[in-house]
């Protein structure tokens, strides 16, 4: 069992990624999501394939990404008695008196920047994307 990969913390783009979510869990994929008012749309995704590993909260704030601990590895390492390709940590606001810490282990991680409805609108054009759970009236 190695622990020899190297794993940064993750770079986010510029925005107001303030508000987090789990999007969608289903399909081999864990999409969290963020923004700054996820009642109407989430503008940042990130979309961790094939995960082995998770423990996070469903809905936190304010996340504070950082390299995972080599602890951390170690734990990620000897649970799956492999390394896997992305290790990604941080400690948000779930509501409780301490920040909760996060770690999530997959073999890739996609960010996609793009805005996302989280309600049916009429006026959404042809590649306006939607919320997993959304769907039109006539459906």
């Amino acid at each position: 069992m190695d622990v020899g990969r190297e794993h940064a913390a993750i770079q986010l783009p510029q925005g107001a990624w303030w508000d987090w979510d789990v999007v969608a869990w289903a399909g081999g994929q864990l999409r969290l999501a963020a923004g700054h008012d996820l009642g109407y749309h989430h503008g940042l995704e990130l979309v961790f394939s094939d995960p082995v590993f998770v423990s996070c909260p469903s809905a936190f704030h304010d996340p504070a990404f950082r390299a995972p601990s080599p602890d951390e590895l170690l734990k990620v390492t000897r649970r799956l008695d492999c390394e896997p390709a992305v290790v990604v940590a941080f400690e948000a606001d779930a509501g409780g008196q301490e920040p909760a810490s996060c770690l999530i282990a997959a073999e890739r991680l996609d960010i996609v920047e793009e805005p996302v409805l989280r309600y049916w609108r009429e006026d959404a054009g042809p590649d306006q994307r939607f919320a997993p759970w959304v769907h039109s009236p006539g459906r």
